[in-house]
């Protein structure tokens, strides 16, 4: 009886042992399974998929388990031009080494290369998704890891393109060196925590570069914005660290490298922005420390509301812009000190530095551009420097109380 009961108990835990291998699926074209859909149908959770090298032509591609599905290289998932390619519903999941192609297109559902709904830990990486909708699109999500993905698609008109990276309502995503082009938004970010945001380029985008909306805690670093509708817009947010990004060309009748609205307590440091319309614009935002970016040849340096205050300028480098700051009250609220200014015209007796006369960063040109935007025609011409010069002296129509007390003599390294 005890070596039945032995024998029992071997099998026994031999057949566990058995049913806890996570089993290896191929699909490939000319072998047993041909269809990735299938495969992910048949596989038990936890199995691996490898998908070898070729063209598979299947959309709808929905993904409930968990899995581990990898191409081999890169074979190409073909949508058609029908709704989704990969929808995935399960924790996680793993997605990577394909080339996915030709989502659809609606004006009432947002078509995805890879759509996750309502999903935690999986890893999205290593992808190549052309001539899509939406790229890579996380809902109500979790713990989400985007990373090495490149995301092209070519519609240029911005009302019927869609977002290379899109989140809604998702928490502790990692966005990491991804590159997006040609979408409406590069990567668009709604209602999510804590979001990390690393070393992507968005570049040549309808719209921005990133948007941020209504997404608290978040950092976004090391990232480049190049050549978009406007590089960023940050909405409606608060404790957003910003730091260390490019924000590069970013120009237009209405484009700004980095656009602030209604943002607080937030900190924008070691930035470039370098050949923008505006480089940063402010509107109804406060409590920024704006510190250590530089700021060079853009059209206009800072353009900052009056409906923005107590945000801090400081150690700074504006070099070279057409103009150093706009604003439309006469009244400033807002804190500029240490900052270095190219167009600075003052001098250093004591030698420690810090110029010994304030410097009034708003010109008077600004102010009769603004009223006369024809008046630019006359900007390098030395009637409007005499009346800049003038303005400095002995203010009239410049801010009083917008001015740098302590302005750097060389630049800040």
């Amino acid at each position: 009886m005890k070596q039945t009961a032995c024998i029992f108990f071997t099998v026994l835990i031999f057949m566990t042992a058995v049913s806890s291998i996570e089993a290896q699926i191929t699909v490939s074209q000319d072998g047993e399974h041909s269809s990735i859909a299938e495969a992910v149908s048949m596989a038990m959770p936890g199995d691996t998929i490898t998908v070898t090298e070729g063209i598979y032509r299947e959309h709808d591609i929905r993904i409930k388990k968990p899995l581990t599905l990898v191409g081999e290289g890169r074979p190409v998932i073909d949508g058609g031009d029908n709704g989704y390619i990969i929808l995935i519903t399960a924790d996680s999941v793993t997605v990577s080494g394909f080339e996915i192609i030709n989502t659809g297109r609606s004006y009432i559902r947002d078509y995805a290369a890879i759509m996750i709904e309502k999903a935690s830990d999986f890893v999205i990486e290593d992808n190549r998704l052309d001539n899509v909708f939406f790229g890579i699109y996380l809902a109500e999500t979790n713990r989400g890891v985007v990373r090495n993905n490149h995301v092209e698609s070519y519609d240029r008109r911005e009302a019927s393109s869609g977002n290379g990276i899109h989140l809604w309502n998702v928490k502790n995503p990692v966005i990491e060196n991804n590159r997006v082009t040609g979408m409406r938004d590069g990567i668009y970010l709604e209602f999510a925590e804590n979001a990390r945001i690393m070393g992507n380029i968005s570049n040549d985008n309808n719209r921005y570069g990133l948007h941020y909306m209504f997404s608290n805690g978040g950092v976004y670093y090391e990232n480049t914005f190049r050549r978009n509708g406007a590089g960023v817009a940050v909405m409606y947010s608060e404790n957003v660290d910003m730091k260390n990004n490019r924000f590069e060309n970013n120009w237009g009748a209405t484009s700004y490298g980095l656009l602030l609205k209604d943002i607080r307590n937030s900190t924008i440091e070691g930035n470039r922005f370098y050949r923008n319309t505006t480089a940063i614009y402010s509107e109804s935002s406060s409590n920024i420390l704006i510190r250590r970016n530089d700021v060079e040849l853009n059209g206009w340096a800072v353009n900052i509301k009056s409906s923005s205050a107590r945000n801090r300028f400081e150690e700074n480098n504006f070099i070279e812009n057409s103009f150093d700051v706009r604003t439309d009250s006469p009244r400033n609220n807002n804190h500029f000190e240490g900052n270095y200014w190219s167009a600075y015209e003052g001098y250093d007796l004591d030698r420690d530095g810090i110029g010994d006369v304030p410097y009034r960063p708003v010109s008077l040109f600004s102010i009769i551009i603004d009223r006369q935007p024809e008046s630019l025609i006359l900007m390098r011409s030395m009637f409007i420097r005499l009346l800049d010069t003038a303005e400095r002296i002995a203010p009239v129509l410049t801010p009083k109380t917008l001015f740098d007390e302590k302005p750097k003599m060389t630049r800040i390294q």
